[in-house]
């Protein structure tokens, strides 16, 4: 049996080896759920959530040891790592209290010729593809609601970091989820399997989280089968600091919103535009604070930044900097590759970015952050809004009214205002543009498995 070994980005030890999934596995998975689709889906909602609301228990029970897992196989920090594990067991629980809240609706027709019965039923069998930057929390984010909704799934994880993945799954099976319910499949290079899967006939149901490159050729794919489809894609969000906000929590901000999972995130900051104002002040304590991260192993006490996933990330976002620097930017920190064989690269901030910067149009996915000053607010929107993707930004004034004028200007799915996070399961997750379709968490994520069903009739 061929296999894959998972490595670790720090010292590129093999972490461990997960089965080379072949499309003919990865067609009898998709047979495997749609053989278990129609006892699933006919569970009762409770039993459904009961079985959720053990995942996350034994998630939380088992929560350093899939930590550690993730440093190993992702090279995040731990206190990261630890991080993503909470967030990822909330979403457990968040869908199994939406498992028992899936409405329905019944009502006179205005006429008065006939009642509207409408209720909601699973879509089907699910294709959840993940990505490698959070291996725990993109996967319970799909699994979650589309077992909450009565789908039964196959779980594609990043061939980087599949090891979580299937220990989320193993933490499933325990938890009472049915047998074919939930399968993982690991094909590497993926997109064959991926498009023998979504044209099989079986699959109802794909939710990616990935580059807007790939998701553009999957939606192309599920086209051909009108299958339904969850996107959630790149982002190149920009942080804006007006004369008027807090430094303190500004600073504060800007490094959670850049620096959270090593600046590996889609949600990551990319583009900094601060007001002329307040610019000198910002940078320099900003540049203080990244200055000082540590860079090294995820599993060491002392260290604030991971490793890269691989070497080819390290080679894009050093030619990123490199391409910036050519074009005038100044390092204030960082700027360099780490001095190990580990795929890290330091934190860095460039002053002096042009705005038509490489690496201001393209998502840095690094510790990297292109400081751009501005005066007016009108101007600044403009470049904002001027690239392809829109998922989120984050907007620093002391000005409550002023920031929120902004914020409805802004062309994104979400907006921190006032502070670098805007994850939470209970809150709709998505983007607008190229960065994606439709939403996940909050009420939304479970919407996105489930088809409206409606009836016309006199009784």
């Amino acid at each position: 049996m061929d296999v894959i070994e998972v490595i670790n980005p720090f010292d590129q030890s093999v972490v461990g080896v997960v089965p080379h999934a072949t499309i003919r596995d990865c067609l009898a998975a998709v047979d495997s759920a749609e053989a278990a689709l129609p006892s699933w889906r006919t569970t009762a909602p409770r039993v459904r959530a009961e079985i959720l609301r053990k995942a996350f228990e034994l998630m939380t029970a088992e929560h350093d040891t899939l930590a550690r897992l993730i440093v190993r196989e992702n090279g995040k920090v731990l206190a990261d790592a630890k991080a993503e594990v909470t967030y990822a067991a909330e979403f457990f629980r968040w869908f199994s209290e939406e498992a028992v809240r899936i409405e329905g609706d019944y009502r006179r027709a205005p006429s008065g010729a006939n009642w509207l019965l409408v209720s909601r039923q699973p879509v089907g069998v699910a294709l959840l593809a993940t990505p490698w930057n959070f291996p725990a929390a993109m996967a319970t984010r799909k699994i979650g609601p589309a077992l909450a909704a009565g789908c039964s799934v196959i779980l594609k994880p990043a061939s980087d970091t599949p090891l979580t993945a299937l220990a989320i799954c193993d933490i499933l099976r325990r938890a009472g989820v049915p047998e074919g319910v939930v399968n993982v499949v690991v094909p590497d290079p993926p997109g064959d399997a991926v498009a023998a899967m979504l044209s099989s006939g079986k699959v109802r149901k794909l939710s990616f989280t990935g580059s807007t490159r790939v998701g553009a050729l999957l939606l192309a794919q599920a086209a051909e089968r009108i299958i339904n489809c969850s996107m959630e894609l790149g982002g190149n969000a920009p942080l804006v600091v007006f004369d008027d906000a807090d430094l303190d929590v500004a600073v504060d901000g800007a490094m959670l919103a850049k620096m959270r999972n090593g600046g590996a995130a889609c949600t990551a900051a990319n583009r900094f535009f601060v007001h002329e104002k307040i610019h000198d002040r910002f940078v320099d304590a900003f540049t203080q604070r990244m200055a000082s991260l540590v860079l090294g192993n995820g599993l060491d006490a002392t260290t604030q930044v991971g490793p890269l996933i691989s070497r080819a990330q390290q080679d894009n976002v050093a030619s990123l900097v490199d391409g910036a620097v050519a074009g005038g930017a100044t390092v204030l920190c960082g700027g360099t590759r780490a001095s190990d064989k580990s795929f890290g690269y330091h934190p860095t901030v460039l002053t002096d970015v042009g705005f038509g910067s490489a690496i201001l149009q393209e998502e840095v996915f690094g510790p990297v952050a292109p400081i751009v000053k501005f005066r007016e607010a009108d101007d600044i929107l403009t470049h904002c809004n001027s690239v392809e993707h829109g998922l989120v930004s984050y907007v620093f004034t002391r000005d409550v009214a002023k920031g929120l004028r902004f914020a409805e200007a802004l062309e994104t799915g979400m907006i921190g205002l006032n502070r670098g996070l805007v994850s939470d399961p209970a809150a709709p997750f998505g983007g607008v543009k190229a960065s994606g379709l439709g939403r996940e968490g909050g009420h939304d994520g479970i919407l996105a498995f489930l088809e409206t069903k409606y009836v016309a009739g006199n009784w």
